[in-house]
């Protein structure tokens, strides 16, 4: 049986794309590690934000459309994207959420406090803070590596059939359940980060895809190897799985298990800094080599974007 460390990355989509900039880099402190475009529409960016490195389980990546028509979140979808704070912080992103006038409320589920709150586009997010995961030696405006976000806790999945969305999660994915809690089925896979799912166990109908909503959840693949074992066992489970994808900065496969949640499997490396340094990542355009003949036209077309510290 085969077993996922967890997420690699979630993929949204969202409205401006300076609005999104200053958001998830301004107000919540990530790093851009990767300016380029949606290769299947290249009149679009694909903006990555994560930690220092830009490591799997950090990554939460955008297709921005600005003045796009609003979605529904519903059956299909990641509901919420959850993403871990270090022990000891949640009063500090209590009182920089307040200070940007970001309305939240806290919760409670599985013995743990939750912050939950919307980005500017309508995206659910949430905050909790566990001591897994390696520190974000990322400081950003007044976001300093001692409450920096870690990388994603997990997500709540919303499902046409929760039973089927459990089974992949179980027999396909390697989750294990370890609990159930009112309206939730909580499962964990075996890595420190990205690594807690909770599936809502009641049906709902169908979202709607728009800005506000979340496109795809991707899992990790150890590398190419692992990959191509991964896309032959989601075949031979009866998934309709894609070829390979090559995204420049891992390799992609995509199939939508049965409560019509599209997943990816991505590969951990090559990584974000093969084509810029470390500490270059995310200033500049980069293209895959088949667009690199548009690069002139594709900087007038596309919406001018900075990373801005907003603590000033």
């Amino acid at each position: 049986m085969k077993k996922t460390a967890g997420i690699h990355h979630i993929t949204a989509i969202v409205g401006h794309p300076q609005e999104n900039v200053d958001f998830y880099a301004g107000v919540l402190g990530l790093r851009m590690v990767k300016k380029t475009i949606n290769f299947d529409d290249p009149g679009t960016y694909h903006l990555y934000f994560g930690n220092d490195g830009g490591k799997p389980g950090t990554i939460i990546t955008f297709f921005p459309w600005a003045n796009a028509y609003q979605g529904r979140i519903g059956g299909g979808q990641v509901g919420v994207t959850t993403y871990v704070i270090p022990a000891g912080s949640m009063s500090y992103w209590k009182d920089r959420l307040a200070k940007f006038n970001i309305k939240f409320r806290e919760t409670e589920r599985f013995g743990e406090s939750y912050l939950e709150f919307e980005d500017v586009h309508g995206l659910q997010l949430e905050l909790v803070e566990r001591e897994e995961g390696e520190p974000n030696n990322w400081t950003f405006g007044d976001v300093t590596p001692d409450v920096a976000i870690k990388g994603f806790g997990g997500a709540i999945l919303l499902s046409t059939n929760p039973d089927e969305t459990a089974k992949a999660l179980e027999d396909v994915m390697g989750l294990e359940k370890v609990g159930e809690e009112g309206d939730l089925i909580r499962f964990r896979s075996y890595g420190d980060i990205g690594n807690i799912i909770d599936v809502k166990r009641t049906p709902l109908g169908r979202g709607q895809m728009g800005v506000g909503t979340v496109h795809h959840i991707a899992w990790r693949a150890k590398d190419d190897a692992d990959h191509l074992d991964w896309q032959s066992y989601v075949s031979d489970k009866g998934f309709g799985v894609t070829p390979v994808r090559d995204r420049n900065y891992f390799n992609a496969i995509y199939f939508r298990e049965h409560g019509e949640i599209l997943f990816e499997i991505a590969t951990d490396p090559p990584g974000f800094a093969h084509d810029e340094s470390y500490e270059t990542m995310g200033q500049n355009l980069k293209l895959p080599e088949q667009y690199e003949q548009y690069r002139d036209q594709l900087n007038h077309e596309l919406i001018p974007i900075e990373v801005r510290e907003l603590d000033k």
